[in-house]
């Protein structure tokens, strides 16, 4: 519910997008102006991911995060602006989720 998808934005495979979450663009120019989602990732309620960024594989963004940059594969990105965290060697990245209390506010 309440998705918004920009009309240049591109989605990977098996990507989990919760309720509120906007894939929009910084400009009105007729060019590539939406974000780029890799395989695998999932995007908090409420993430805004703003402009052409590339978000990599296996990306955890957290809710309400607000992502400008891009974020390289098997990142954790949460915050306004988001800020990259990569899980420990070894740690699950599902569980490195709950590691930064701010992806649940």
């Amino acid at each position: 519910m309440g998705v918004v998808i920009g009309e240049t934005a591109e989605v990977g495979d098996d990507v989990l997008i919760y309720h509120g979450v906007t894939l929009g663009g910084r400009s009105m120019e007729h060019v590539k102006r939406h974000p780029t989602i890799g395989n695998n990732v999932t995007i908090g309620a409420g993430a805004r991911i703003l402009g052409p960024v590339y978000i990599g594989h296996r990306v955890q963004i957290g809710a309400n995060s607000v992502v400008v940059k891009d974020i390289p594969a098997g990142a954790v990105a949460t915050g306004v602006p988001a800020t990259i965290r990569f899980p420990n060697k070894g740690e699950d990245p599902y569980e490195a989720m709950f590691a930064d209390p701010a992806l649940w506010i």
